[in-house]
Parts: C-alpha cells; structure tokens; sequence
C-alpha cells in the first residue's frame, strides 16, 4: 500500500525490502554476549534461591542493571500493547514500551524531517558552538548530527567548531546547516576534527575573544576526560573571563567509559565489539595449535573494556586495573595453566588491562607464561591498540549518541531561555538520560583522576556579557592544567 500511493502521487520508483529471518541470524554482538551471560548469571541464582512458594519471575535488563520482574505482571503488560493499539490509544501503547521508546521516536520526527518554518530571528534564537575533545571515540559524528539538525528545529544557529580547543582559539568556526551534517550518522572518526588538548591559562584570553567574535551563546563539547578538564577550566576561569559566562554542557564520548556521571559513554560499545571480533579471531588462529594468548586492550585505568571484552570473548583470565596485580596471582595462574595445558586444554586466554600494572607489562606476562609452560603449550602476545578507536559506530552507540545529544540540546534551549549559565554535564543512569549535575564543578570533574560524580542542583541567572580584561593570573583557583599520567585516556 506504501508502495502504491509513493508510486501513484510521487511517481518514484520504488522498491520494497522485507527483511525477515535475516534479523534472526548473524554473529551475536558483545552486548548480547555479556548481557545474556550476566543474565544467564542472575537466573541462576533465582532459581538456586527459589522455595516451592517462590512468584515466578523474568529476568530481564534495565539500563545496566539486572531486574527480576513478576511473570504475571509481564505478561499482562506485553497484552496490553495490543489492546491499547486497538483501541487506538497509541500514545499508551507507546508508552508500555517504556520511557525512551516514546523519546526516540520524537527526536527521529524532529531529526528526519528539516524544519518546515522559518528559523527565528528573535531574541530567543541563539549561536550555540560544538566541538569536540580528547580520545576518539565512534559516534561523535552522530552526536554532533544530531545536534545540529535539533538545534536547528529548535530555531537557533548551529555553529561548528573544527579542531577542539585549538580550533575555538584560532577562530575556525563556521556556521554547519542541515545538509552539512547528512551521512554522519553511520561514520567513524570527528568530523570537526579533535584534540586532546586541555587550554592552559595563557591560551585563554585567546579563546576568550574568539568566543565573543563568533557571537557564541552556549557552548557544547563533545569528548572524553580531556574535554571535561577543558570545560571545567572555562568554567573556573568565567569570572576573569565574561565571554566564559555562558551554557557549557559536556556529552561523554569516550571508549574508556571513564567519564563522570554516565553509565555509558559513547564509543565504548563499538570498542567494545572491535575487541570481541578480534578475540574471536585469535581464537580460530589458536585453535589449530596448543597456545596461551595475552591480549591487552585500552581502557587506561577504568577495566570496563577488559572485563566486558572478557567476558564476551570467553577468556580464562582477566587482569583488571580495579583488581592490582601481584606476582603471586601471576605464579597461580601459571601454575593452573600449566595443569590446564597437561589435562588437554587447547586454548587459554587471559586479557590484560593496559594500566593494570606498571612492572607487569604485556610482554612480561607471555614471557612469564611461556616460561612456566615446560613446552607445553605456546604463548603469544597481540596488542590491539587503536584498532578500538576506529570503525564505524556501532548501532548502540548511534541511538546512545542520539538521545544524549538530544537531552543535551534540550537542556541548553532551558537554559537559554531562562537566561541561566550554567555548566552541565548529561549521561545516561539505569538506563535513563538524565542532566546528572547542574555544575561542572559539582564533584569529579577538575585537576586530577576521573571520580564518581553525584547530582547537583543550583542555578545562575544570566547578566550581561561584555568584554573585560584578564585579572592577573593567580586568582585562588586550582590549575587544571596538570601534565596527564600516561593513562589518563586514550588516544
């Protein structure tokens, strides 16, 4: 019928594609490795629990978090959507599917269709600037597409800022529309470029200028813990510099997930799967031999891709920089590989952390092994590198990008309609996007290691900004500027 009527009225030539049971087959995803394997964990234990009086229950997923719902209750909920479509409650329907279905599909009719009216020329039309920062993470593209084109339905000017911090101080920015952005949903890399670069203090007046120059009224940025650093240092500084005394909001893209205040941050998911498919790799290679492999990845010093990658992967070992790492655990693990090796076992795969030690390297740990196997078995080594920065975005980090880009957008327009200024950072909690702290500054982000943060609340009303002159430095505030450890993020 959809056919007929693009046929009949648009005179398109138009073809159909019914996917069918090939959305049934393939390679199953890391997420659906470690999900069905935390869940395949968790069901165990409820059934191991259970008494002769126990309700029984469906394990399922929200967010990051296992929940055990009533079966009763999930069934006559998975009726209702049905019954509510019959009725032509659709509104409802859409809501029993839970919170961010209904979400998603809004910010896709804002995001499909360009504006139909005319961009306001008012004064609740403003500039707001988007950059990105630190690591390279898949998906900042579709987190920078995003935001333009809502922005730009919103009514405001989407200004695009190429080459991180640097790029801002050099003035490289210009004005990004509709169609600038069309084809970066599916894309890897930045677009817009990126640096790692934290501003220090005599850049600052620079940045400052450029800032007034190109009329920016609010400030996205797009990046990792770098990006954070660089944000709190504006924030720090808005009192000796005014045109710092506008919106700042940060989105986490990071394959690190390390970021403050998100369960997830994007890129970390297409990691994550770059890791899984070269594990699967290295196992066919292994299997043709008896062989121990030693696999590191990235990650710095958060051991979500370690461990996720490893339990995905099915390794025998991982070395987590959360755990520490001594060389009485390392003598263990030889010892039970050994036996392993000498009771038939083929293949052995342990997965490093790449700060989980700094004496206990990669390199030590196949020799150690290869050492300890009385030829046995072999040991290989793979460092996998920036091979987890590359590649397209994975489909979870495409709607992950997506939604936090678009509560991003929404929470600037709040605040410039408000006239408020404050510096925000959004992720997503159990499942949920949410504006997690209303001050950069709040807790966990500034000079040192990433920390947890907690959610603030408080609020500025706006005045007006002008030019002034930097005070001299030395005002009291702390300088973030501090040299970054080795592992402080990838890239």
């Amino acid at each position: 019928m959809v056919r007929a009527i693009i046929e009949e009225q648009l005179h398109e030539d138009t073809r159909v594609t019914i996917l069918g049971h090939v959305q049934r087959g393939g390679r199953p995803s890391a997420y659906d490795r470690w999900a069905s394997t935390w869940l395949g964990y968790a069901a165990a234990h409820e059934v191991l629990s259970a008494t002769a009086d126990t309700e029984g229950k469906v394990i399922g997923l929200r967010g990051d978090r296992v929940v055990a719902v009533p079966l009763v209750q999930a069934v006559e909920r998975t009726r209702e959507v049905p019954q509510r479509i019959e009725e032509g409650d659709y509104a409802g329907a859409m809501a029993l599917r839970g919170g961010s279905f209904t979400e998603m599909v809004r910010v896709f009719r804002d995001l499909s269709e360009p504006p139909t009216v005319e961009p306001r020329h008012d004064a609740t039309a403003r500039r707001i600037g988007i950059l990105h920062a630190g690591g390279l993470a898949p998906g900042m593209n579709t987190a920078a597409r995003a935001a333009v084109r809502l922005g730009i339905e919103r009514g405001h000017t989407m200004l695009g800022i190429r080459g991180g911090f640097p790029g801002l101080r050099d003035g490289h920015v210009r004005e990004l529309s509709w169609g600038d952005v069309e084809g970066w949903t599916a894309t890897g890399g930045a677009d817009l470029g990126i640096r790692r670069t934290v501003p220090p203090m005599e850049q600052l007046y620079a940045i400052g200028r450029s800032l007034e120059r190109a009329e920016i009224d609010a400030l996205m940025v797009i990046g990792g813990w770098n990006a954070y650093q660089a944000t709190w240092t504006l924030w720090s500084e808005r009192e000796r510099y005014p045109a710092f005394d506008i919106p700042l909001l940060c989105v986490p893209a990071s394959i690190d997930n390390n970021l403050p205040g998100s369960d997830l941050a994007i890129g970390a998911d297409t990691a994550l799967n770059v890791i899984v498919e070269s594990i699967d790799r290295i196992k066919q290679s292994a299997a043709a031999t008896r062989r121990c492999f030693v696999v590191e990845t990235m990650g710095r010093h958060c051991g979500f891709l370690a461990l996720m990658g490893g339990i995905a992967g099915g390794a025998e070992r991982v070395y987590l920089h959360e755990d520490g790492l001594s060389l009485q655990e390392l003598a263990e693990d030889a010892a039970t590989m050994a036996r392993a090796f000498g009771d038939g076992r083929e293949l052995w795969l342990a997965v490093r952390n790449e700060c989980v030690s700094e004496n206990y390297s990669t390199h030590f740990l196949a020799q150690l092994f290869a050492q300890e196997s009385g030829g046995r078995f072999d040991v290989r080594e793979a460092v996998l590198g920036h091979l987890q920065q590359g590649g397209d975005p994975s489909p979870f980090d495409r709607i992950l990008a997506t939604r936090l880009a678009a509560h991003g957008i929404d929470l600037l327009d709040r605040e410039l309609a408000a006239g408020a200024r404050g510096a925000h950072y959004v992720g997503l909690v159990e499942g949920t996007v949410t504006q997690v702290a209303d001050r950069i500054h709040a807790r966990g982000v500034g000079p040192g290691p990433p920390a947890a943060a907690a959610p603030v609340v408080a609020g500025a009303a706006a005045g007006p900004r002008r030019h002034v002159e930097p005070r001299r430095a030395g005002s009291g505030r702390g300088d973030p500027r501090g040299v970054e450890a080795p592992c402080s993020e990838s890239g």
